[in-house]
């Protein structure tokens, strides 16, 4: 099952998609909710409801018809999410980004999986994505995965942690590396670096849509795991090529360590970290290390960015300039 949420006459409107045509949940089944808010809240019962009905329009038995997907204004799968966290699974892109550095893998690495909160009232959909002069000091993307949560719980065990998992999505981390370097001076954040955008969509892809791609987790780990190629385009430019099924650490395995002592929620979004080649600063880094007169790339007002995950869909935005000359960075005290 595949759920999008869209914008309809000003308000979020939760769809199922079959093919490329929408069709609102709330319309086709009056016992569905509109939104994904709503739907998340009581997945387990709602879910099995709209499973129903996504196979009742594909069979033809529905009397609504759909509407293109691509003429409505698709927001973020789940717009407003409980929280937000991300991840560091890749321990391809770890390693690359300290080797370029020119410093030792860290060994804590392959101990234990660990995550941040970001800002989850920055979360955003395909289309524009506005960022201030000073997020233009090395903007970065990072090619990820995301899972949403549609269960409660607490003290969760890596062993039950793919049953708490609602869908996932394709996410770009969105990152201002000079902000973020800086205040990670002070070993603390990321924070400003990071609060401007997270991207999340086209849509929620339930698991069991998955089921072909599945393959075993990395040797001494616990969780579903996915064959997914992963990609990014730039101005039609492919950067980035990676697997989701390259994680090292699961989701289940991440959900396990974010539930430990403390509640997670329906609506709890979880960032998988960036695949190995997944953004700028790892691709520059590794160019630089190989030729000192490599010229680093970074994004600019105009670009492009594509990301396609299989199975899980293509998540578009243009990156736009605010009209304004403010700097936090010139704020800086001497």
């Amino acid at each position: 099952m595949k759920l999008v949420t869209y914008s309809k006459h000003g308000k979020e409107q939760l769809a199922l998609l079959t093919g490329s045509m929408l069709y609102d949940t709330n319309v086709v089944n009056k016992e569905l909710p509109s939104t994904i808010k709503e739907m998340l809240n009581d997945w387990e019962r709602l879910s099995d409801i709209a499973r129903r009905t996504d196979e009742d329009i594909k069979s033809g038995k529905t009397i609504y018809p759909g509407i293109e997907m691509e003429k409505m204004d698709v927001m973020a799968p789940v717009p407003y999410p409980t929280s937000c966290r991300d991840g560091y699974a890749f321990r391809q892109h770890v390693a690359a980004a300290r080797r370029n550095r020119k410093v030792d893998m860290i060994a804590e690495f392959d101990q234990y999986p660990i995550f941040y909160f970001t800002n989850h009232n920055a979360i955003q959909g395909p289309g524009p994505i506005y960022c201030m002069p000073d997020h233009f000091q090395k903007l970065d993307f990072e090619l990820e995965a995301a899972v949403v949560l549609g269960k409660y719980g607490r003290n969760v065990k890596a062993q039950d942690a793919d049953k708490y998992i609602a869908g996932y999505m394709v996410m770009n981390d969105m990152s201002a590396r000079t902000l973020q370097m800086e205040e990670m001076l002070l070993n603390l954040g990321p924070a400003k670096g990071k609060d401007f955008s997270t991207v999340i969509g086209p849509m929620l892809v339930t698991p069991d849509e998955l089921e072909q791609y599945k393959i075993s987790p990395k040797p001494n780990h616990i969780g579903n795991n996915y064959k997914l190629k992963m990609t990014c385009r730039v101005n039609g430019v492919q950067v980035s090529e990676g697997n989701m099924g390259d994680m090292d650490w699961t989701f289940a395995e991440i959900i396990e360590r974010c539930a430990y002592g403390a509640d997670i929620l329906p609506g709890d979004v979880i960032g998988s970290g960036t695949v190995g080649t997944g953004c700028f600063l790892e691709l520059n880094g590794t160019g630089k290390l190989n030729d000192p007169n490599y010229k680093e790339q970074w994004l600019q007002a105009g670009d492009v960015v594509v990301m396609e995950i299989d199975g899980l869909g293509t998540l578009t935005n243009t990156i736009v300039a605010e009209d304004t000359d403010w700097s936090i960075l010139k704020l800086k005290k001497k």
